[in-house]
């Protein structure tokens, strides 16, 4: 496939996504903010760089409020590569979110798990551990949006098969959540 044609596949991709869907996840998330949760964020491979980048970007906003500003916490669970090797070694490698979710998290935070497939058994895991502490559910999924698509609260799903034009789609939108959330901010939707 030549360079054009991929960005050609990515803008028709990008085109369809569901802007309602954009937005509910959105408001889910600029609420967990409001509440001070802290928002998780899984995946594998590309998607835990995503993971990670994202983490990034949420956590350098900031809003002000009533005369208060409000930090976000959001933490990539990806990135505690000693959690995640001990996990893998002294139980299974499925569980290396679920095990951290259990130490870290509290009820009613916030979860986003990120899986091309939606199958991935440690996303599948972590995202049915959070649902059993009232946790916010978020899926950002490829292909036919797999398990995950069916059990979070909200989700955001690219209706390709193609995991590398998945995985630059999310790497937008993620890019594109802080301008949101400050849309929302403003009273706006995003």
């Amino acid at each position: 496939m030549k360079f054009i044609e991929y960005s050609e596949k990515i803008k028709t991709s990008l085109n369809k996504l569901s802007n309602e869907s954009i937005n509910k996840v959105l408001h889910a998330l600029y609420k967990s903010i409001l509440e001070d949760r802290t928002i998780f964020i899984i995946g594998n491979g590309g998607s835990a760089a995503n993971a990670s980048h994202l983490a990034i970007d949420l956590s350098r906003l900031s809003f002000e409020k009533d005369g208060k500003t409000i930090k976000i916490r959001a933490l990539s669970l990806t990135d505690n590569v000693p959690y995640i090797t001990a996990t893998a070694n002294d139980f299974e490698y499925q569980d290396i979110f679920t095990e951290q979710l259990k130490n870290y998290s509290k009820a009613n935070d916030t979860l986003i798990a990120i899986s091309c497939s939606g199958n991935s058994e440690n996303i599948v895991k972590a995202v049915e551990y959070a649902k059993t502490q009232s946790m916010t559910t978020i899926g950002i999924s490829g292909f036919d949006g797999g398990k995950i698509l069916n059990i979070c609260d909200y989700n955001i799903h690219v209706d390709l098969s193609d995991f590398g034009v998945v995985e630059s789609i999310n790497s937008a939108i993620f890019h594109y959540f802080p301008t949101g959330l400050e849309l929302i901010h403003q009273g706006k939707d995003a």
